[in-house]
């Protein structure tokens, strides 16, 4: 004898489709850029109507803040997987690693969340920049343990976490418009050297 499936609340349906309609977004955002994330593709790919999109997010601005929420909360995670050693700065390196690995896999993504790229008159609220900034935790705590470790002058860890994103965002901005290759190898030449000199500069 079969057991039946359990039953789903109508608030279990409403949270699953508003979960699929992001996931949709999200993977339309992906493979073919801004100019295709509109509400009858988004809500045609998931199985539902358009009203869909009004129903749960008020509207594509909304579900726009959405996916730009959902793609913090993936760099967030990315960042947080990365293993914590005994040697804080090869740490560092490990956390920009991986920040800028998730940047050039998500390039029309990253272009949203840090406001590159306008997506119908949606700009970054400071919600979304409140749950970007928790993704920024990560390298203050890697910057935290350095300076705990002596190996970085003591000081302020969110300001010398800031002089790191800076110069990462920068480079991988420049490297996402091409304009990165300055030299034959840039990442050789132009990235690991800007950012072993920072980390020299602000060594104990």
């Amino acid at each position: 004898m079969s057991v039946p499936p359990p039953e789903t609340s109508p608030d279990d349906e409403r949270a699953a489709l508003r979960r699929r309609l992001i996931e949709v977004a999200t993977d339309v955002l992906a493979e073919e850029g801004p100019s295709a994330l509109t509400a009858r593709r988004v809500t045609r790919d998931a199985g539902t109507s358009t009203m869909a999109v009004y129903t749960h997010f008020g509207g594509m601005p909304g579900l726009v803040r959405a996916i730009v929420g959902d793609g913090f909360a993936r760099l967030d995670r990315r960042m947080g997987e990365v293993p914590i050693t005994d040697d804080p700065l090869q740490d560092l390196v490990a956390l920009g690693e991986s920040y800028r690995r998730h940047a050039l896999e998500h390039p029309h993504m990253y272009a949203v969340m840090f406001g590159t790229t306008s997506l119908g008159g949606y700009g970054l609220n400071r919600e979304e920049r409140e749950i970007g900034l928790v993704a920024f935790g990560n390298l203050v705590a890697g910057v935290q343990r350095a300076m705990d470790a002596g190996v970085l002058r003591q000081g302020s860890p969110d300001a010398v976490a800031g002089q790191l994103w800076t110069a990462l965002h920068g480079y991988v901005m420049l490297e996402q418009s091409g304009f990165h290759l300055v030299v034959d190898h840039p990442e050789a030449d132009v990235l690991a050297p800007m950012m072993t000199n920072l980390m020299v500069g602000l060594m104990a």
